[in-house]
């Protein structure tokens, strides 16, 4: 296709040169408008071609960036066409064009099957490197297929997942996660939880920000990720259907649907998914009396089948009330039925490492969680490109319940049994309301402001019979933020720069009704942001920025008390927790070769009041045996400085590479002092020096028969903390595909996990208390077999329609 634009230009040059050699002919003016049919977008680079009916000598232009064409002619007999690729051909029946004429709007309408002829149409890599963020592509990796967002989300540079389902980007687990460029209840209460149920294949893209501007919310001090949605924009009706099937037993189906036409665009998403992701832990402790010498030691052996059934729709419509007016409505629902026979032994020995006893503790959890979001989105385009003002609302409610039955007892004696029964009711109801208004300046000035109110509520209740500890509880979180912003930026030459401002008023509140303990926290702050760049050349430029961030302590960080799987190891949240606030700097540079995309970045985090877990006992003891409390406190001081780089290198059409590495040292100041259960005053320093680093490379080669194999392997390098550290982990996933039924229908086969090694393995030493080393594998090794089939579209589909920017300025100011 490429070579017969070349040819029809080069023919039409020649004409030029033909007419141009006969002043006597007559000339007439040609113009008109080209644009796509359904979106009303213009269509540049479209050829017009004038055949004389006669001497078939070809004449005509090319439309420029608006889709405007405007050219001259010999007076005389033509037919007439319109050509663009992936497009049908727009003909004028044979006509005599005598007089300067204007062709009007001429509506150019998708062909699909020209497509199947478009071998690659710019086909973008899995991952677009930027100053200012990456771009990941779902759609291109293979290894997610069949996955959740947890999956999709490591393998994303620079970002994270522990064991655990804990997200962090470089490193650090401050970072705020958004749904289309905005806080949703589609995250759900916990948010770990929430991405490992939601599927894979709902996902288009995932934008990295390591450095915000003021127009995104101050939340998060680790940067921003941002999950966008995956929703149809090719004219007519297409879509796709995918089903899976894999080992431990895991199915599912998904289906998107779009259809498309003169002045709206409808789009759909549906889903259903049954899991079985079973995990495991070990946890071997030796317990100190208070003069050093060893008590006892405990092994514990803990299995989790974690089955889940889930069910997603989404359903919405962009509807074009005008030229310069789109209103978009979105509903998405998603529930989720789940079981987790937690089991646990408990070894118990003596000093000298004879046995003693087994204890079994099985705690059966049942689980349910529903949520369901309205969204509405308003983009008012003015007569000045980048002049624009949008207007978005959210309305959604979660809920999550979880039942468990517990079951404790020493096995062989039947009078140790004790049976326990715990219910974990959550509720969250989050509204969101924003305005943001684009106004270009002069040639290269951009200014912005805008509003974004936030309001969240939620309503945990955690009971348990017979509550001999006291631990049920009754916690209700209240956050009201109203926030306001501006920023302006501007180029001159080479050189470009942005700066904003976002004030947020936080009101707080975090009551313990069961309690009667109420806590108002009220605060507002000033977060300020800067970016410099400057191009070296089309192909280099670097880049320097600043904001301050936030991070609001939610969730499990605050509740006292929401799970008691382990009587002896007890995760135990913080009410008196205050928000911490962050520096950050960056350094961002960014150049492009032919072949290879290169970026790397230094940054510095500085953050006041960090976030620190410490372990204590609590003056509790089951048969002798301490129970320790694990508790996040607000640490004074943190310091994180870190260098990574990002690497997109094709050294063949066949082989594609990525590949991503960060360092980073974390130095915490801070001391910790308590009152333990006797009474004494226990002083804990916990200034601290780490020094860890990841590495990721993601490798695509195109075998014989276009067989598609993926490589993706991970180390997470040994980390230090105060109270001991984490060792090397090492992981690999593989993925093969295959496109059948003539490029309609693709199927993969995925390994996650190959060597079952991904787990999170910790050594923890808190002196005269206990000394321990744990492993915990949240899932094993998993194989997936997926089928997918497209209809009405294609693998390489060209996507004309251009999405609502969600990051501000940056690109405007002429970043890459």
């Amino acid at each position: 296709m490429n070579k017969k634009i070349l040819i029809t230009t080069l023919t039409l040059l020649l004409s030029f040169a033909t007419f141009a050699q006969r002043p006597d002919a007559k000339t007439i003016t040609v113009s008109g408008k080209v644009i796509e049919k359904g979106s009303n977008l213009p269509l540049e680079y479209t050829t017009i071609v004038f055949e004389n009916a006669r001497n078939k000598q070809l004449s005509g232009g090319i439309t420029d960036e608006k889709g405007n064409f405007k050219f001259d002619v010999p007076a005389g007999r033509y037919n007439v066409r319109v050509e663009f690729i992936s497009y049908k051909t727009f003909s004028f029946p044979q006509k005599d064009y005598l007089e300067s004429t204007n062709l009007g709007t001429i509506q150019m309408e998708s062909d699909v099957a020209q497509l199947k002829e478009v071998e690659v149409i710019a086909e973008k890599s899995s991952v677009e490197m930027k100053l200012d963020k990456r771009v990941y592509n779902v759609g291109k990796d293979m290894i997610v297929k069949g996955g959740t967002v947890s999956d999709v989300l490591d393998n994303v540079p620079s970002v994270t997942v522990d064991a655990e389902g804990n997200v962090a980007l470089r490193g650090n687990e401050s970072v705020k996660i958004l749904i289309d460029g905005r806080p949703s209840g589609l995250a759900g209460i916990n948010i770990a939880d929430a991405l490992k149920l939601l599927p894979a294949d709902a996902v288009e893209k995932i934008e990295v920000v390591t450095n915000p501007s003021a127009r995104f919310d101050a939340e998060g001090g680790g940067g921003i990720i941002n999950i966008i949605l995956r929703k149809g924009k090719a004219n007519g009706i297409n879509g796709s259907v995918m089903v899976n099937a894999g080992d431990p037993e895991t199915y599912g189906t998904s289906m998107n649907l779009n259809k498309k036409g003169d002045g709206f665009n409808l789009f759909s998403n549906f889903g259903y998914n049954y899991r079985n992701n079973p995990g495991n832990s070990l946890v071997d402790a030796e317990y100190f009396n208070p003069n050093g010498t060893t008590s006892r030691f405990i092994n514990e052996r803990r299995t989790n089948d974690r089955l889940s059934e889930g069910y997603n729709a989404n359903f919405g419509i962009d509807l074009n009330l005008s030229k310069s007016l789109v209103w978009t409505n979105g509903l998405t629902f998603r529930e989720n039925r789940g079981k987790n026979p937690d089991n646990v032994f408990f070894y118990n020995f003596d000093s000298a490492f004879n046995p003693t006893f087994i204890r079994n503790r099985l705690n059966d959890q049942n689980s349910n969680e529903f949520s369901i979001e309205y969204a509405s989105n308003f983009v008012k385009k003015f007569k000045k490109d980048g002049h624009q003002l949008t207007a978005d609302l959210s309305f959604s409610q979660n809920r999550e319940n979880e039942f468990a039955t517990i079951t404790d007892q020493i096995l062989g004696d039947p009078s140790s049994l004790d049976i326990e029964q715990t219910s974990n009711i959550q509720k969250q109801q989050r509204n969101l309301f924003q305005t943001d208004y684009v106004l270009p300046i002069g040639k290269n000035g951009r200014f912005e402001a805008g509003y974004r109110g936030n309001f969240l509520k939620n309503l945990t209740d955690f009971a348990v019979t017979p509550d001999l500890t006291n631990f049920s509880n009754t916690l209700e979180y209240i956050e009201k933020v109203n926030a306001f912003y501006s920023q302006y930026g501007s180029k001159i030459n080479k050189f470009s720069y942005f700066f904003g401002l976002r004030f947020e008023d936080s009101n707080i509140e975090v009551n313990s009704l069961s309690a009667n303990n109420f806590n108002t926290k009220k605060y507002n702050n000033l977060f300020p942001s800067a970016t410099f760049n400057y191009e070296f050349s089309e192909s280099s430029s670097v880049s320097l920025s600043y904001s301050k961030r936030i991070n609001r302590p939610r969730g499990r960080f605050l509740n006292p008390i929401s799970s008691l799987s382990s009587n002896i190891n007890i995760f135990q949240g913080n009410p008196d927790l205050d928000p911490s606030l962050t520096d950050a700097i960056d350094l961002g540079y960014l150049k492009r070769w032919s072949k290879l995309t290169f970026n790397t970045s230094a940054y510095i985090n500085i953050t006041n009041d960090s976030f620190q877990f410490i372990r204590k006992e609590s003056g509790l003891f089951v048969e002798g045996v301490p129970v320790i409390l694990s508790t996040p406190i607000n640490l004074a001081k943190e310091y994180r400085a870190g260098f990574e780089f990002n690497l997109n290198y094709t050294p063949y059409k066949w082989w594609r590479l990525n590949g991503n590495f960060n360092a980073f040292r974390n130095e915490t100041q801070g001391d910790y002092s308590y009152v333990d259960y006797v009474g004494n005053t226990v002083n804990q320093n916990f200034d601290n020096v780490a020094f860890t680093w990841f590495a990721r490379i993601n490798s695509k080669i195109t075998l014989p028969y276009k067989i598609d194999w993926q490589t993706n392997g991970t180390y997470n390098a040994p980390q230090s903390n105060a109270q001991g550290r984490s060792l090397g982990v090492a992981s690999m996933n593989l993925a093969f595909s295959k496109d059948v039924l003539k490029d309609k229908g693709t199927i993969a086969l995925n390994v996650s996990d190959v060597f079952n090694s991904r787990k999170r393995i910790m050594e923890t030493n808190i002196p005269n208390v206990v000394s321990s080393y744990s492993e915990m594998q949240w899932r094993e090794r998993q194989i997936m077999l997926t089928f997918t089939y497209r209809f009405n579209k294609q693998k390489n589909e060209r996507e004309r329609q251009p999405r609502r920017e969600d990051t501000g300025g940056e690109e405007y100011m002429g970043r890459p």
